[in-house]
């Protein structure tokens, strides 16, 4: 009997009819077309699939229903997205418009920059700081001028989010090529463009460990859960800090051009020590963590410990030992042909 046909009998003798899956299955495994010669790693395999195939056919249909909701649901999510981002955009120039002080205009684009999600203009938000600097600013004053502005724009990026390393690897990096760009375009300005872009990344990541130590003890319950869930990453993200922000440094480096490459090198040499401050903020935020969930780690191990004796965990558990068991006879027969092979010789 061919694949094909074992299949189709296997279909024409499911009988649906039966009340339980157990029934169903038993039924169909003592009919002795089915079983009568040992299966193959191949029938065992169809019998398996076409047996899952019928029970679960209803819930596949059911599963591509709700994936279609969700991508729906996504689109829509991502155009109120937008619709929320445009409105405050509105709302910010309406306001703007009605000021003439300065110092009021200020204020403003404070609380603008605070309440916009700068990560999707980020790049561009960063371009438009530097070449406004170099338009503005005399050259001794770019060095700190910039780098508050950068600081500002690392900070409002970084504060909300998530405080793990491939957030803040992404953060870090845009900043640094959007800075990147103009410095290869001003050629005479690189250095000092590239030096206080990098010391306002510096500032704004320090600033934010800074003010995640701080919060950790006003964190409502649901926050702190959800860092006990994330809790080895995120100390291991917390000592790691100035490493990471060298690599990113590097990472840009190798991608940019001859001249600029020899900057950012030379910059993140001369930044080796200043890093000190960004080594010790991190560690007493990494301290505080540890002292502050180490009731909720304990509670934590004792719900882990709970789910591993679930369902879903003891079958986990029984597909390890049976996926051992696999292993060791395969290994087992593999010997025995060797051996064997050896023998005849």
């Amino acid at each position: 009997m061919n694949e094909i046909q074992f299949n189709d009998n296997i279909s024409n003798l499911y009988n649906r009819r039966l009340k339980t899956l157990e029934e169903r299955i038993s039924t169909l495994m003592a009919d002795e077309s089915v079983t009568k010669n040992e299966l193959s790693l191949g029938d065992m395999k169809s019998l398996a699939t076409t047996v899952i195939e019928i029970e679960t056919s209803m819930l596949e249909n059911d599963v591509e229903m709700l994936l279609a909701q969700k991508e729906a649901l996504e689109r829509a999510l991502e155009k109120k997205s937008d619709e929320l981002q445009n409105k405050k955009y509105e709302i910010f120039n309406i306001m703007e418009k009605q000021l003439s002080s300065e110092l009021a205009l200020s204020k403003l684009h404070q609380v603008k920059l605070q309440s916009i999600d700068l990560y999707e203009i980020l790049s561009e938000i960063v371009e438009s700081s530097i070449i406004t600097a170099l338009e503005k600013e005399r050259d001794v004053e770019i060095n700190d001028s910039l780098g508050e502005v950068i600081k500002d724009i690392t900070f409002e990026s970084i504060k909300e989010g998530s405080l793990n390393t491939i957030r803040i690897r992404k953060i870090l990096s845009t900043i640094l090529i959007s800075a990147i760009d103009v410095a290869e375009a001003t050629p005479t300005k690189a250095q000092d463009i590239l030096r206080a872009t990098l010391k306002g990344m510096r500032w704004g990541l320090v600033r934010s460990i800074d003010r995640f130590k701080q919060r950790l003890a006003y964190m409502p319950v649901e926050a702190k859960h959800i860092l006990i869930e994330d809790y080895d990453t995120i100390m291991e993200d917390l000592n790691q800090t100035d490493t990471l922000f060298s690599q990113v440094i590097t990472t840009q480096a190798s991608e940019s051009s001859n001249e600029v490459k020899k900057l950012l090198l030379e910059l993140n040499k001369e930044m080796h020590y200043d890093l000190e401050e960004l080594v010790h903020i991190s560690r007493e935020a990494a301290e505080a963590m540890k002292e502050r969930f180490s009731a909720f780690a304990r509670e934590a191990v004792k719900k882990a410990d709970s789910a591993m004796r679930s369902p879903k965990a003891q079958e986990a558990k029984r597909m390890g030992i049976e996926a051992w068991g696999v292993a060791k006879v395969a290994l087992g027969n593999a010997i025995k042909t060797a051996k064997d092979v050896i023998d005849k010789k």
